[in-house]
């Protein structure tokens, strides 16, 4: 895909995320910050975690968003059963006894992670790789994964017998975590009027992986200037508790900091917030508006503040 020049290209990535916006609307009501972040993610090649107690329409949202765009897509049901070959795939012999890769479900454009902390670490540690390096590794040969790929995963806050919490490792993999609140009491009438009938919208797909990649590759061509990239880089360090940036409650409330890739990804998500704004470079107000899904899921609390009733979400506020 092919733009006569940068500036087209943002203004085809803004016009692309209206679109994908009103056809989400077709069947979410509310839910834009959640929105938001979730484009955000996809333009910026990274993955999402959704988290929000059940009804709150978590798989239906990813399910939308995968209809809008002309990918492919797998939906993953996370079990305790579950075992990494049903996500990798394995080697099975053929009719001719020679031994044949059978593809999981992994292999598409888009997989939907659904309920991802209700199976054991082994089997959520499968998708790490493919995360990260976008292949696959099964009996020593590397499977290369389709472009773009992405994983939206959901999760249950409601901590109960038969879940497990995420390694911190494949945390910091994922470039938001978005909690979903309960919906107002308006939203929620109009959730029901919309869900209580035969009508059935039309989700029309508006973007090709083509030009979903251009606008990855666009992305990271916008220009930052140094006082940004340094306040992200600071923002980062102040998480830290042995660092020289930290501060009072840093040093007070917190056990770990966030790491590189926080910076990292602060400063994309700053790029892609710019470019749906209509603006051609991100300022410090880019990395305000998403530093919070970007920190809260890479930082750890300590006993201080778990006794205290101070929440990951508020530490992050304080210092940003």
């Amino acid at each position: 895909m092919k733009f006569s020049s940068d500036v087209a290209a943002a203004e085809a990535l803004k016009e692309s995320y209206e679109k994908l916006r009103l056809e989400i609307g077709k069947v979410i009501v509310g839910q834009d910050e959640t929105v938001r972040l979730l484009l955000t993610a996809i333009f910026c090649q990274g993955h999402c975690l959704l988290v929000g107690v059940p009804g709150l329409a978590k798989t239906l949202l990813i399910q939308t968003i995968s209809n809008a765009l002309d990918l492919s897509f797998n939906r993953i049901q996370f079990t305790p059963d579950l075992m990494p070959s049903d996500i990798l795939g394995s080697e099975t012999l053929d009719n001719e006894r020679n031994f044949r890769f059978i593809r999981g479900p992994v292999f598409a454009n888009i997989i939907l992670a659904d309920e991802i902390n209700r199976t054991p670490p082994k089997t959520q540690s499968a998708l790490l790789e493919a995360m990260q390096e976008y292949s696959v590794t099964v009996s020593g040969q590397k499977h290369a994964l389709s472009r773009p790929f992405f994983v939206l995963a959901t999760q249950n806050p409601i901590e109960q017998e038969g879940t497990y919490p995420l390694p911190e490792a494949q945390l910091d993999r994922f470039m938001f975590m978005v909690y979903l609140d309960y919906p107002s009491f308006q939203e929620e009438l109009n959730i029901v009027k919309a869900t209580t009938t035969d009508n059935r919208p039309v989700v029309n797909k508006v973007i090709s992986a083509a030009e979903i990649e251009a606008f990855q590759h666009l992305v990271r061509r916008v220009p930052v200037t140094d006082n940004v990239i340094e306040y992200a880089v600071k923002l980062v360090h102040k998480t830290r508790p042995g660092g020289e940036l930290a501060g009072s409650d840093t040093k007070n409330y917190l056990e770990w900091g966030a790491g590189p890739r926080a910076s990292q990804n602060l400063i994309l998500a700053a790029k892609c917030n710019a470019l749906i704004n209509g603006k051609y470079s991100p300022d410090i107000e880019d990395v305000k508006a998403v530093a919070l899904p970007i920190l809260r899921h890479r930082i750890v609390r300590n006993f201080k503040a778990e006794a205290e009733g101070i929440s990951v979400n508020e530490i992050v506020k304080r210092l940003v």
